[in-house]
């Protein structure tokens, strides 16, 4: 059956019966703690203002007498809503619907036949499925490539329909109608029941189709394009907006675009440029601090040695550096005979290590340094280097060395 989300995707409220209402667990999303599944119950409603998933298209959000509805799945025939809060069976109830989500949903939805409808009207391009992302969304082409010139004639012709203001008109076919084989569509789910539902762009396209959509074109206000880029086994993924996402869009842009006039200190037209000269100086100063770096480092190595507290252990912390500039100091300086344990970075937080000397002892305290200081690391040939989280415990790693050299020089 098709639900009353179904029948109008326009209205906003709806009262309907509670059917059922059982315990069940809400399972974490993609990304989530899987502790943070919740238990409530699932509500079946004799009818529904509320789209499960399908089609590509996200579930919807909404109330049943004020109360939140999580999630909506469609089981068989029926639309499953979980709420934290039980409903009883048999009472009458009221539900609302997200109309801010639900219409984006339906300028996507409808965005998408539209542009799939052109695409392969224009140029043959087939689409193979498509995703409504939070964002933005996409379609997935049957082509391993679609050229910037096809792009720009899809996206003129469809916000020409759009213009046209032609409708959009939803049908339902018995199964076994003959009809349905003339339709676009990728055919049905396993478990569909009752008529087929036809989505029709007058003159343009008819599909099946069992999401919510607009019934003129002219809702969708205007398409984007946003580009595309190579999808898997030889398909291309095009990126699209419609409607109000178009126009967030345009206002994130004009933003950025403010913010970027005011640090760059030039006009729009101009921060391309301005951007490529202050790459320009920013890689000539890397490059003049990397030589003074390593001038640094060389000096730092001799002074090292020179140092009448050179042997046993050495350690050396500074705030600025990198794993390069330690290298230097450790093969400027030498440490045959010496631990050598050098640390850079912020010295309440992270940052690297490295420790240098004879090649057994290396062996052995490299990773028990790294340990201590709760980073990892690798080495070999008298030589154990990595990131460590905690600096401000190079005290105990220094001690840890001390011991050891310590304990060396009683056996000697």
């Amino acid at each position: 059956m098709a639900f009353q989300c179904q029948r109008d995707s326009y209205a906003r409220e709806f009262s309907t019966v509670v059917v059922a209402c059982r315990p069940a667990e809400l399972p974490a999303g993609a990304g989530e703690d899987p502790q943070a599944a919740r238990r409530g119950f699932q509500v079946v409603l004799e009818d529904t203002l509320l789209f499960p998933e399908g089609g590509g298209q996200p579930d919807d959000r909404g109330t049943i007498d004020n109360i939140p509805v999580l999630r909506v799945t469609r089981r068989g025939a029926e639309a499953e809503h979980f709420t934290m809060t039980p409903l009883a069976p048999g009472s009458q109830v009221r539900v609302r619907v997200d109309w801010e989500r639900r219409f984006d949903h339906m300028q996507q939805h409808s965005g998408q036949h539209l542009i799939t409808a052109v695409a392969e009207h224009l140029f043959g391009l087939k689409t193979t499925s498509w995703e409504l992302g939070r964002l933005r969304s996409s379609i997935e082409l049957d082509s391993p490539s679609v050229s910037a010139e096809q792009v720009a004639t899809i996206e003129q012709h469809v916000n020409e329909k759009i213009r046209a203001r032609l409708p959009v008109s939803v049908r339902e076919l018995s199964a076994d109608d003959p009809e349905v084989e003339q339709v676009r569509g990728r055919g049905l789910p396993d478990d569909h029941a009752g008529p087929v539902r036809v989505v029709t762009i007058e003159g343009v396209d008819a599909n099946m189709c069992c999401g919510t959509h607009v019934s003129n074109l002219s809702d969708l206000q205007v398409i984007k394009i946003l580009g595309t880029e190579k999808g898997k086994k030889n398909k291309t993924n095009l990126f699209f907006l419609a409607g109000q996402r178009v126009l967030q869009w345009v206002q994130r842009s004009h933003a950025r675009e403010k913010a970027l006039t005011a640090l760059l200190k030039c006009g729009a037209e101009d921060h391309e440029q301005a951007v490529t000269k202050l790459q320009g100086s920013v890689k000539l100063l890397q490059k003049n601090n990397l030589s003074l770096l390593r001038d640094l480092a060389v000096h730092v190595a001799r002074s090292l040695r020179a140092s009448p507290a050179w042997g046993g252990v050495v350690a050396l912390h500074r705030k600025d550096g990198d794993s390069e500039f330690m290298n230097i100091i450790a093969n400027e300086a030498g440490a045959e005979d010496t631990l050598l344990f050098l640390t850079v970075g912020d010295e309440k937080g992270a940052g690297l290590f490295l420790l240098a000397g004879p090649p057994m002892a290396v062996e052995t305290l490299g990773p028990r340094v790294a340990e201590v200081m709760e980073g990892k690391g690798a080495g070999k040939k008298g030589r154990f280097q990595g990131k460590a989280s905690k600096l401000s415990r190079r005290a105990e790693a220094q001690a840890l060395l001390q011991d050891f050299a310590g304990l060396r020089g009683a056996e000697g």
